[in-house]
Order: C-alpha cells, then structure tokens, then sequence
C-alpha cells in the first residue's frame, strides 16, 4: 500500500510541475518526461500486438489464403473510385504518423484513401532462394521470421519498423549494399494494383519498364501489393573488424579501398569529426571465438554508435562476433544516435539496465505526439538527411557537408549502383560505386538556416550527379527535382496507365516546395 501511495504523490507532483510549467514547454524542452513515461510503455505493448498478430498468422497460415481476398478488396476501392468520377488523387489510408518518414502527409487529408491491410510473409521458397511478401511486412519481422529458417535477405536496412514497401517506393541501404546495390535491387518481381484496379506482375522479364519505374515512385504509379526478394544462407555471427582513421584524405582513401573488396560482406564509417573516423568491415561466419562475442543489442549493452567511439579513442584496433540478427539491427535501440536528443541519459548504464529493455520509443508514436511547436524546432534546428553520391566525389561531399551542417556523427555507407533504366542510376553508362552520407542530429555550422542550407546542399549533390533520398525534407524547385533524378521512364508510363488523374505526381508528394 506504502508504495502504491509513493507512486500516487509522484504522479500527482509531476503533475502539478507539467501544470505550472505548461503541458507544451515541457514536451518541447523535456521531452524525455513524456517519451518516458507514455511513449515507451505504449511502444512496448505495439510490440506485443504486432508480434502476437505475426505468430497467429504464422500458426494459422492464414495469409496466403487471405491475400487474394484483400488484394481483391484494395481493386474494388479502386473501382469504386472511378465510379465516383475519379474527382481526387488516391493514396494507401495508412495514417502519416505511422510511416518512419519525418515528413508530415498532409495529403491524406485531401486524398482518396484506400485501404491497404497487407503486413505479412506469404511464401518461401528455398528452391528460388525468394521471400514473397506484402508490403507492410517489416525489416524486424522478416529477420525474425527468416533467420530460424536459415536464411536472410541481402540488404537489411537498419530500422526494425521500415517497411518493404516503404524501402520499393522510396529506397534503402545496409552495409552490405557495396555488394548487392540498394534494397530495390535485391528484389525480383512487383505486385501492383494499377489505376484501372487491375493487378499486375512485373519483374525484369515480365512488364520491365514498370518494374524499373516503381523504385523512388512513392506510390505514383499503382499500389504494391506484394514483393520477391532474393534470399541468401544466413550464418551465425557476423566477424567485425574496427580500424580508427584520422586524416579527411586516409579516411576517404581506407574506406574507397574496403568498399572494392567484395570479400567484405559488410563496409560502415562513423566520422566522429571532419578528421576521425571508425571503418568497420565485416565478414559472415558461423564460428566465432567465444571470449570476443558481443551481443550488442541485448537491451543493457551500450548504444552502438557509442561502443564504436570506444576504439577511436582508445586509438586502438578491434575485432568481435556479433550475431546476426544483432548486427542488422545494431542502430535500432539508439535509432542510430537520434535518441541521445530525446533521451539524454539513455547511454547511461543505471538507464540500460532498468529501462533499456523498453528501447527504442516507436517513431511513429514520436510523430504522433510531437506537437506543431516540437515539429516547427525540428524543421529549424534538426537534420535527418541521406545523400547519396560518388565514392569519387566523397571528400568533397563530407567537406561540404561539414561546412553547411556540422553534424556528426555522419554515416558512410557505400553501395553499388548498376546502369538500370528508372529513376537513379549512374551518369555514364557502367555501374558505379557510391556512398551514403547520412547526417541526422543538430547542425553545429553557424550559418545554417534549414531552407537555404539544405538548398545549398542539394545544389553540390546535383552537381556531382548525386541523388537524395526522399523520405527527408526537400527543398527543390520541380525543375530542379528532375535535374536530379531521371523521369523519363517515369513519365511514359504515368502516361500510358493513366496514372495522372489517379495519382499525384512524385514531386508534387514529397516536395515542400509544393506542398507549401
């Protein structure tokens, strides 16, 4: 009874400190109050949901059986749309909020929306090494459900809520992408319902151009409904070697060197400033000497980006096995290092070993909750950015990014980019190696100011006929846009399925200069 009073009197004190202070003042400037006391628990219990609905289906076998039907459903919302005269674009009815993009949709508001209830692992096939599933399956979920089987994907983008559909129509990247190139290309056939409701396949052989087309689209072209992939044999342990680097030029030298062996299953860079950085390589193993296991997402282990400072400034040399499933997931708890704004104490040890079990808070939910005062701070003093350039042009791009942003860490992340027709691809006619600048924290450069430092930024990425990814904010006139990216693939086929009247065109989605 004692302790049910201690816990009524705290309530009540924080209470009466959020009253006087002011509901808005406290989650703009402590935010972590709100995060701690509502936004974890109720991350936790999506979890349990989610999982509970994932082992249902899996002991049901219902989603085969039930895909037809809902896919047959999403067509008859369709049709039902152009028996109304086709008056509104459409878009998926899936709430803004619970997309991992910072971006807020304010077109759901306005737009038709049709519901899309697809979130599960239809069908592996071991023989054809492809995972065929829908849409809203998730990276967690699918690590989850493939490696007991033994197998994996080839590129895991980090996250554990991003969505396969979300990672098609937008794009994603893991450290083992200067391999097998971006998420789109480890794919190998699309299911989409299109403007007339009819469902299509496509893949390389089978309706090419629009298989090319739909990556980067951001659902402009029809609804995906399902998904191949290619799978690989999964091993146990990942073998990780960490080499500190200083010096901009050897920094960019070491890790243009490690990005070209194909005998690294895995190539990452943490740059802790414009001269300090950890090159990490790692190779695939099913052995691993017991003493230098470490099994970095156990919930009280310390946040990655922070065990990997350890060895720069200890200056020293490192290897560990780290498991599998640990390793794809190695950013999650700390949402690479976006957490330490929100919670600040979160790295702490007395925080890990207590609370770190309720890690990470669902950035939808943080969405959900931010608030217009927390959202406007945001856009002003935050950056969330991927760059996608040369690996020629990368001292260049880091320099630029240190001068216009000042954020670090920055995360490197080379992938292969082959010569295929689509939005992205190489300027010449080969497949070129590049890499992901990833800038995501507070700009520490005096001069920044959102709009005109991102546009200077998008400029130089232009320039050096780089792309950037499209879930972030995006300052571009539509001129500009498609100085960018190439939409001449893109444009025919908005044609030839009529997709004008049923969908807005990608830059009018994404853009702020059009949405404002």
């Amino acid at each position: 009874m004692s302790a049910l009073w201690s816990v009524g009197a705290g309530l009540l004190l924080l209470l009466l400190w959020v009253r006087h202070r002011g509901l808005e003042a406290v989650l703009v400037h402590h935010r972590w109050v709100f995060v701690c006391l509502f936004l974890l628990p109720l991350s936790i219990l999506f979890d349990i949901y989610y999982q509970l609905r994932a082992w249902a289906v899996w002991r049901l076998h219902s989603a085969p059986r039930q895909h037809a039907q809902r896919v047959r459903h999403i067509q008859e919302q369709v049709r039902e749309w152009k028996k109304e005269g086709s008056k509104r674009y459409m878009c998926t009815g899936r709430p803004g909020w619970l997309t991992v993009s910072l971006r807020v949709g304010k077109y759901k508001k306005i737009h038709k929306n049709i519901m899309i209830n697809l979130m599960d692992v239809l069908e592996v096939d071991s023989e054809r090494q492809v995972v065929r599933v829908e849409p809203l399956v998730s990276m967690g979920q699918l690590t989850a459900y493939l490696n007991p089987m033994g197998w994996t994907i080839p590129v895991v983008p980090e996250l554990d809520d991003l969505t396969v559909g979300g990672l098609i129509m937008g794009t994603g990247i893991e450290s083992s992408s200067h391999i097998y190139g971006l998420f789109q290309h480890t794919c190998v056939a699309y299911e989409l319902v299109l403007a007339d409701g009819s469902l299509v396949r496509c893949s390389p052989t089978e309706n090419s151009d629009l298989f090319y087309a739909v990556p980067w689209s951001c659902g402009t072209l029809g609804f995906l409904v399902a998904a191949e992939i290619k799978m690989i044999p999964a091993k146990k342990y990942v073998k990780i070697h960490y080499k500190p680097v200083r010096g901009l030029q050897k920094i960019c030298e070491k890790f243009t060197e490690e990005s070209k062996k194909k005998e690294n299953s895995f190539v990452e860079g943490l740059m802790y400033s414009l001269d300090e950085a950890v090159i990490m390589t790692g190779v695939l193993t099913d052995e691993a000497e017991q003493s230098k296991i470490n099994r970095i997402g156990n919930y009280y282990k310390p946040w990655f980006f922070k065990h990997v400072e350890k060895y720069l400034k200890a200056d020293r040399t490192g290897v560990e096995y780290i498991p599998s499933r640990h390793y794809y997931h190695r950013h999650t708890r700390s949402i690479f290092w976006e957490l330490q704004d929100i919670i600040p104490f979160g790295n702490n040890p007395v925080f890990r070993y207590l609370f770190g079990w309720m890690v990470p808070p669902k950035i939808s939910l943080l969405k959900l909750t931010q608030g217009e005062a927390i959202r406007k701070l945001y856009e002003q003093h935050h950056v969330v950015q991927d760059m996608l350039v040369p690996m020629k042009s990368l001292e260049k791009s880091i320099q630029t990014f240190h001068v216009d942003l000042n954020v670090y860490p920055l995360w490197l992340c080379p992938f292969i980019l082959p010569n295929n027709p689509g939005m992205v691809h190489p300027k010449g006619n080969e497949t070129e190696l590049y890499v992901d600048i990833g800038a995501y924290g507070e700009p520490k450069s005096k001069q920044f100011e959102a709009r005109a430092s991102m546009r200077q930024m998008e400029k130089f990425v232009r320039s050096v006929h780089g792309f950037q990814m499209l879930y972030a904010d995006c300052y571009m006139t539509r001129e500009e846009f498609w100085d960018m990216f190439d939409g001449s693939l893109y444009h025919k086929l908005r044609e030839q399925m009529n997709c004008k009247d049923a969908f807005p065109e990608v830059y009018d989605k994404i853009c702020k200069a059009a949405r404002h």
